[in-house]
């Protein structure tokens, strides 16, 4: 199903975003991701992406959003992008977390060429409980989450199906 929000954003809801999964987690940190992608059959890689972590021992997801398909920023000239949040729980720290992360995004593809540019899997930590971090390697809270739409727009209507 979809929904078409304007000319520019459509969310889609497939069997696995939106889902609540659980809302109990022994593990410590709250954790909330942004996954995106636009090369490739992105719905069918955020599908294999969620059944890693659902079977990954180390985390614990709780619910995902619905998928937003939305403009490029930065470099333009590239197709619109795929765009979700998973929540999940772990007791990785947040550098441990990152190079996980990043391993999934090497596993399904991800090539770093330039900044903006075209990609498989793009997985953000947006929130890591309400941990400030700004290193070299790591920024948490996400730099300028606030303002992308690809964050905003996923995030209202996971609050919205919690209610």
């Amino acid at each position: 199903m979809k929904k078409i929000l304007n000319e520019n954003l459509t969310l889609f809801y497939t069997h696995n975003y939106p889902k609540f999964i659980k809302n109990k987690s022994p593990k410590k940190y709250n954790i909330t991701l942004g996954i995106g992608g636009n090369i490739g059959n992105t719905k069918q890689l955020f599908d294999k992406l969620f059944l890693c972590l659902l079977k990954d021992s180390r985390f614990d997801l709780l619910m995902t959003s619905p998928l937003l398909l939305n403009p490029p920023f930065g470099y333009l000239k590239q197709n619109f992008f795929l765009n979700g949040i998973i929540q999940l729980k772990s007791n990785l720290s947040p550098n441990d977390l990152l190079k996980v992360m990043q391993r999934y995004e090497k596993k399904f593809g991800r090539k770093r060429s330039f900044q903006d540019a075209p990609r498989t899997l793009d997985i953000d930590i947006i929130f890591f409980d309400n941990k400030k971090i700004n290193t070299e390697k790591l920024i948490i809270p996400h730099k300028d989450w606030a303002n992308r739409e690809s964050v905003i727009i996923p995030l209202n209507y996971m609050n919205k199906l919690k209610k």
